[in-house]
């Protein structure tokens, strides 16, 4: 990897121009302490908003969460990891889709107040873990998690979410609501991610709502109330806020959701040191606890928990621009959007056909990248312990099996990881003592 001349930063500035300044040259990269001239640094961030928005606004449609509250601390989320990472991570904090059906689960009265109870207590403990990792390192993690695990519990959560995308978990919307709708939109996302390339492809998602919606405003399907609402709504105000209240009951249905978190970021962690030939493990700690500290402040506020979103890998592979200060404009272009009612209301305009054909490909995108975990760290599935986790998770998390202890109630997502990490640990040890453990397959000689 080459590197261009770089001019010193200023005293009063976190980055050094890379360069000219105006392009970056083959085999080059523009590493986070390193920024382009700030036009050019403008528009790589308007990128890595465009890039975020698809499914940072996805989330609070689903769950009933207000969508101008969660891009506003979005938007301050990033900021937050920014400073807390000392600028050395590039990153951005949109909604995890991890937090879908623990959050449904959790306002199933219809109040969002447990539910924020439930992602504050989810953010303080991922927080807490990026103190014991900053502290004592990463290692634990990996021992805890292995892949099989990870991709198990992510993949649960894709199956478990199946029903929420075909009828709305029961509330009679998603696609059975508005199935021609659905369809088409389900069939533009699927064109775009193969009739364009680069940065267009990755925003498949987005150009499929925007088909759906216009699709809908064209046959008369828009919520009257909804549109009306867009047209009394201010441009410019204050989101809409709302305060936590915290129970037992929506507490143990969102916790589980760290596990992923902490997956989430150590993967991006290590994407970024890859991608930039920089060794960022000193910084996994600083990034949990950034991320959990972001989701504290959104449930505090009626925002969704956050996560790094790998959709802003895609926008640093394309540009080789890996500077922070790009990030700084995307966070601070959040809170601006966040800012206005009007775009807000827009945002609720999108009617429940749209989401049951976008949720289709999400959800299965989020089973299917349990299964990538698999792949690429080459889980050996003619081991029993591994088989044995996975299949057991997968169906205990997609028929959402359901355990009711007094007032609590473990979901599919809850009892699926429990299954996943007691099955794996507890197979594991038995095999030891027994003396049963599998040896490793050796790859098969190639023929000549």
């Amino acid at each position: 990897m080459t590197q261009s001349p770089t001019e010193p930063r200023s005293r009063w500035s976190p980055w050094s121009l890379h360069g000219d300044g105006r392009s970056v040259r083959p085999g080059d990269v523009v590493h986070p302490d390193e920024r382009l001239s700030w036009p050019r640094t403008l528009g790589v961030g308007v990128q890595h908003v465009v890039a975020m928005f698809g499914a940072t606004f996805t989330v609070p449609l689903i769950t009933g969460f207000p969508p101008a509250t969660t891009l506003f601390f979005s938007g301050i989320g990033t900021l937050l990891f920014l400073l807390l990472t000392g600028n050395r991570l590039p990153s951005y904090l949109g909604s995890s889709f991890a937090f879908i059906a623990p959050v449904l689960a959790a306002k199933a009265g219809g109040d969002i107040g447990p539910a924020l109870g439930g992602i504050v207590v989810a953010g303080v403990a991922l927080a807490v873990v990026g103190l014991v990792v900053q502290l004592a390192g990463a290692r634990w993690i990996d021992a805890l998690m292995p892949p099989v695990v990870t991709g198990a519990i992510v993949a649960l959560i894709g199956l478990n979410l199946a029903p929420v995308a075909w009828d709305g978990g029961g509330s009679g919307t998603g696609v059975k609501a508005q199935p021609l709708i659905a369809v088409i939109t389900l069939v533009a996302i699927l064109l775009a991610t193969v009739a364009f390339r680069g940065f267009l492809a990755r925003l498949s998602i987005l150009l499929g709502v925007v088909v759906g919606w216009l699709l809908a405003a064209a046959l008369g399907d828009l919520d009257p109330k909804a549109v009306d609402t867009l047209r009394e709504a201010a441009w410019v105000g204050l989101p809409d806020f709302h305060a936590p209240q915290f129970s037992l009951r929506a507490v143990v249905l969102v916790i589980p959701v760290i596990l992923v978190l902490i997956a989430e970021n150590a993967g991006h962690v290590k994407a970024v040191a890859a991608m930039t030939g920089r060794n960022l493990d000193r910084d996994m700690g600083r990034a949990f606890l950034g991320d959990g500290l972001a989701t504290v402040l959104a449930g505090s506020g009626g925002g969704s928990g956050t996560t790094t979103y790998a959709e802003n890998i895609g926008v640093m592979a394309a540009t080789r621009v890996y500077s922070t200060a790009a990030y700084w404009v995307a966070g601070v272009a959040a809170v601006l959007l966040g800012l206005s009612p009007k775009f807000g209301a827009l945002i609720l305009t999108v009617p429940a056909g749209v989401l049951g054909g976008a949720t289709t490909a999400l959800y299965g995108l989020i089973a299917v990248l349990g299964a990538r975990i698999w792949i690429e760290s080459r889980v050996d599935f003619h081991d029993p312990v591994n088989l044995m986790t996975a299949a057991v998770a997968l169906i205990v998390g997609a028929a959402n099996y359901t355990l009711t202890a007094g007032d609590l109630s473990f979901n599919g997502i809850a009892l699926g990881t429990a299954a996943a990490l007691v099955i794996y640990h507890g197979m594991r040890l038995i095999a030891r003592l027994r003396g049963t453990t599998p040896q490793p397959r050796q790859a098969p000689e190639p023929e000549l």
